[in-house]
């Protein structure tokens, strides 16, 4: 058996050469040096926090009144039922969003003459609902719609849906149209000499390409959703975040605040993993000359 025998071949019938085996023990070494620099830059760097507060003179204060066992034990329940609220809410407005943003999307793209009172609407409502804070849209939705008088008294957390709704549906309209934009005109040119309706171009060509494209920038809209969606306490809905507050006003400990906090971080964690493993998915398959 000769020496090449051992080597591992890449394809059937090929076999990787001296140079190659000895530039991927190269990668491989530098890929352990660096995770193993990385481990202790992380350790230095929290030893370094952990030394820094504890030689703070307020931190006992603050460790008693931020992050108590005791109150984080009691006040988890109540949060919890409180978050169980917003995740209701969060999956309502996520649909309303999609519903309503594709819509508008789609108006805003089309060069049909008889919508053109529609795409300046469109247009309209995405530039000022974009231009004004979310916690203000929610003022204006939660204390306005009541004091029309006509539908009598409405749900709290209906109100701050619809909000919710109103603002992202401007912010995600906005990036589903970057995306209709941005697939090739000969696509549709192709779809269409095939047969295909104008409808069905676009439902079965341009909206699956486009989403490809604008994937990571909606998981992020979702994600900045995610955390809004606990500014609905400011109508009285009680939330995660409301919850919290009326376990501090009762208990005079800032814990259920984390508590909050703690909730709503592990929800929004899978969606940012699921981000970045999307992207950096995408820059690959670019990178490689793969359509993405």
């Amino acid at each position: 058996m000769s020496i090449s025998d051992n080597r591992p071949d890449d394809l059937a019938g090929h076999q990787t050469s001296e140079v190659e085996l000895s530039r991927r023990a190269y990668h491989k070494r530098q890929q352990l040096k660096s995770v193993i620099t990385s481990l202790i830059s992380t350790i230095v760097l929290a030893a370094i926090i952990v030394v820094g507060l504890e030689m703070s003179p307020g931190w006992p204060r603050v460790k008693e009144t931020f992050f108590s066992p005791e109150y984080f034990a009691a006040s988890l329940p109540e949060v919890l039922t409180g978050l169980w609220l917003n995740v209701k809410v969060l999956v309502v407005a996520l649909i309303g969003v999609a519903i309503f943003a594709t819509l508008i999307a789609l108006v805003r793209t089309s060069n049909n003459p008889v919508l053109f009172p529609l795409r300046v609407l469109a247009a309209l409502y995405t530039t000022i609902m974009r231009g004004i804070p979310m916690i203000v849209v929610l003022y204006l939705i939660g204390f306005g719609i009541p004091g029309l008088g006509i539908f009598g008294r409405i749900d709290p957390s209906l109100l701050g849906t619809i909000a919710v709704v109103m603002g992202y549906s401007a912010y995600v309209a906005e990036v589903l149209r970057a995306g209709f934009n941005d697939v090739h005109p000969s696509q549709r040119a192709s779809a269409r000499s095939l047969g295909l309706t104008a409808g069905q171009t676009t439902r079965m060509i341009v909206i699956p390409q486009a989403l490809r494209k604008v994937a990571p920038a909606l998981m992020n809209d979702f994600i900045s959703m995610q955390k809004d969606v606990g500014l609905i306490s400011v109508l009285g809905a009680v939330d995660a975040v409301r919850a919290a507050q009326i376990e501090v006003a009762s208990t005079y400990n800032f814990t259920p605040y984390v508590v909050a906090s703690l909730l709503f971080i592990l929800m929004s964690v899978p969606f940012i993993l699921l981000n970045d493993w999307y992207t950096a998915r995408l820059r690959k398959r670019e990178l490689s000359g793969g359509t993405v």
